[in-house]
């Protein structure tokens, strides 16, 4: 009935839909609602997703990625946009935050210390002391956000913002060494 109307090009309020509000408190809230598969329960489903089978960060992107391509109806630099302004960037700048203001710890007693002692070890049993935020959690998504930025063409503030965390980035951590190429490469 409402794709019937929907091909008549009737306006909204001319069509009578029937609201589920309607139905609550009375016996048809749980009989002859139209559906689309049969099902024993409306419980059982997919237990684990294709999401959940992909083991790393990366994997997973570039699913979503290949998906919204895909699907004419989304719009994949909407998508790689909201990506990387609600997750990917947010979870770079968090990181670095943390990593300035990290504890260290112990790898045998597991003792933390806000600072590493003068002597360069754990004061109780000696041991090696490492940092509780590693580079790696730092940096891990900010090569496919800027890579997600231009391959999408993403508005200029965007890809700017990322330049800007790459920069602190690299402050931090220095800056990744150049590759210094032989000559034979551009005269062979």
């Amino acid at each position: 009935e409402f794709y019937e109307a929907c091909l008549l090009f009737r306006k909204p309020w001319e069509v009578p839909i029937e609201k589920m509000g309607k139905r609550i408190n009375t016996p048809l809230q749980y009989e002859g609602l139209g559906y689309t598969h049969e099902t024993s329960s409306m419980n059982s489903g997919v237990l684990c997703s294709a999401y959940k089978t992909l083991p790393s960060m990366q994997e997973k992107l570039q699913g979503q990625m290949d998906l919204a391509d895909r699907i004419r109806a989304v719009d994949a630099a909407d998508v790689a946009k909201l990506v990387i302004e609600k997750h990917l960037i947010r979870d770079i700048r968090g990181n670095l935050r943390k990593f300035s203001t990290q504890e260290f710890r112990c790898v045998k007693c597991n003792e933390k210390f806000r600072r590493p002692p003068l002597i360069g070890k754990c004061t109780k049993c000696s041991g090696r002391l490492l940092f509780t935020v590693s580079e790696g959690s730092v940096i891990k998504y900010l090569e496919p956000a800027i890579s997600l930025a231009e391959k999408y063409r993403l508005p200029a503030y965007l890809q700017q913002s990322l330049a800007l965390t790459k920069d602190r980035v690299e402050e931090t951590f220095g800056k990744e060494k150049e590759k210094q190429e032989g000559l034979g490469r551009w005269f062979g």
